[in-house]
């Protein structure tokens, strides 16, 4: 199989390069290695697509990537303004924080029918196309109304909301029929796919059968579920290396003995620096010996800048970190670290493994690989203790973890406290059962994984393409009742 991965941006994967997030973390590996082609944009804009639209080419390991500029016209509708600021904040819940236009809307699907005219050039017999989360959920089908009869799956990255949720986006119906050209849907978590599934019956009143296909106008499409892991020994590796990087070494020497709390996040909403903070905040006053003794260092790389309620929400993490180093700081001692910027993958190993609590508190995420790759960089004859949001898709299997609610800021404080006097032994035995879980669904198993599922869809001959016409039948005559 002949393998195009599909997504916003790539990664070039270059050694000290901070990582923008998840999705190109965790698709670089992968890519290098299976000979895919990965195609997304450049970060650059053009005017005027009059002729074939321009993709630079290079190689990736095994693979390689495509670049795209993107039509200047509608990047800003499609990227700010619809995906980001309609899809983003509903996906995670956030209803009361979408803002978008008809224009926006217009925007977004020209974008998806202009990476569906580019596509064609990688398209060859026996070619797979997988395409990556909420930018490209029309995509799909803009490939069919091209022709496009080659397997086509999907894989969402964020959460799934409630219907209730999902319905305050404007054209959900639209979206999500258009989501049902794709033969294979993958999501993180059985949550995620019920909630999809629930939309599929209630909304478009389709029947989701018990091994998760749908018949819609399209033909068949699978719902399944497939978590994104890491890979773990790797990781591992890399930070007990780190531990000699100047900026590791730098950060061991400037605590004097004193322990330390990690978080790393994009500065994001959905993220719960903000819920954070506070804990942080009410620990040192509910606890006051460890005022002096622990301090957190928060890395939030700066994202999205364009939009208001990122630019709102910067202000007030920076005004809250203030607050707090105001209030329980000392002339020689910060409580709270706060940088703005990011790290690459080498550096953020030696970090994680030098800290004694890794603090992963999202209000809500579809998987979060920042608490993978904390559990993975410890060291295992001393382990640090992650904290995690119940909120997180990683719960689901890292459930040694400590598990907070991160709404309940008094109870978050109270965990935090018990992670730093966890004795060794419970240390070491959380760990190593997380350890497990990250070597047994390692990353090479999710892309293995989802692409098996597609290439078993080709085989049976239920590729949307290959979609008999009873089956375009039996859309009318089951799938109503």
């Amino acid at each position: 199989m002949n393998l195009v991965v599909v997504s916003n941006r790539v990664a070039r994967g270059k050694a000290n390069e901070p990582m923008t997030g998840g999705l190109a973390a965790a698709l670089l590996p992968v890519v290098e290695n299976s000979g895919a082609i990965w195609v997304g944009s450049s970060g650059r804009v053009r005017d005027g697509f009059h002729k074939e639209p321009f993709a630079e080419i290079e190689a990736l390991g095994s693979g390689a990537l495509a670049m795209l500029d993107l039509p200047a016209a509608h990047y800003g509708g499609y990227y700010e303004g619809f995906a980001n600021s309609a899809l983003w904040p509903a996906l995670h819940s956030r209803s009361d924080l979408i803002r978008t236009s008809q224009g926006d809307y217009l925007s977004y699907r020209e974008v998806n029918a202009f990476m569906a005219r580019a596509l064609l050039r990688f398209r060859k017999t026996g070619t797979a196309f997988w395409v990556q989360d909420y930018h490209f959920l029309a995509l799909g089908a803009e490939l069919r109304e091209l022709g496009v009869t080659e397997p086509i799956g999907f894989f969402l990255h964020t959460p799934w909301p409630t219907s209730s949720v999902i319905e305050g986006v404007p054209h959900h119906h639209e979206l999500v029929e258009a989501m049902l050209a794709f033969d294979l849907i993958g999501f993180q978590t059985a949550l995620d796919c019920d909630n999809f599934a629930s939309y599929v019956r209630e909304a478009l009143g389709l029947v989701v059968q018990h091994d998760g296909v749908v018949i819609s106008q399209h033909g068949r499409t699978r719902l399944a579920v497939f978590p994104i892991g890491i890979d773990a020994e790797k990781f591992a590796s890399a930070a007990a290396k780190a531990v000699s990087h100047p900026d590791v070494s730098r950060l061991r020497r400037s605590l004097n003995g004193e322990r330390l709390a990690i978080g790393v996040d994009r500065l994001d909403y959905s993220k719960g620096l903000v819920n954070r903070i506070h804990a942080f905040d009410r620990m040192w006053t509910m606890h006051p010996s460890l005022v002096r003794s622990v301090s957190l260092l928060q890395i939030a790389t700066p994202s999205r800048g364009g939009i208001e309620a990122y630019g709102n929400l910067q202000s007030e993490v920076a005004r809250l970190v203030s607050d707090v180093n105001g209030r329980h700081g000392e002339v020689d001692w910060t409580p709270i670290r706060y940088l703005n910027k990011g790290y690459g993958q080498a550096v953020l190993a030696g970090l994680y493994r030098t800290a004694q609590v890794g603090v992963v508190t999202p209000l809500h995420d579809g998987m979060n690989l920042v608490a993978k790759e904390y559990v993975a960089a410890q060291n295992p004859a001393d382990p640090g203790v992650l904290v995690l949001s119940k909120f997180a898709g990683a719960a689901n299997e890292l459930d040694t973890a400590l598990l907070v609610n991160p709404h309940d800021i008094d109870g978050m404080a109270r965990v935090l406290a018990m992670a730093l006097s966890m004795p060794l032994a419970e240390r070491r035995m959380r760990h190593e059962a997380m350890m497990d879980k990250l070597r047994r669904h390692t990353i090479q198993d999710w892309f293995a994984d989802f692409i098996r599922a597609l290439q078993d869809i080709q085989s049976e001959g239920t590729t949307q393409a290959g979609s008999a016409l009873w089956q375009r039948r039996a859309t009318h005559s089951i799938a109503r009742h």
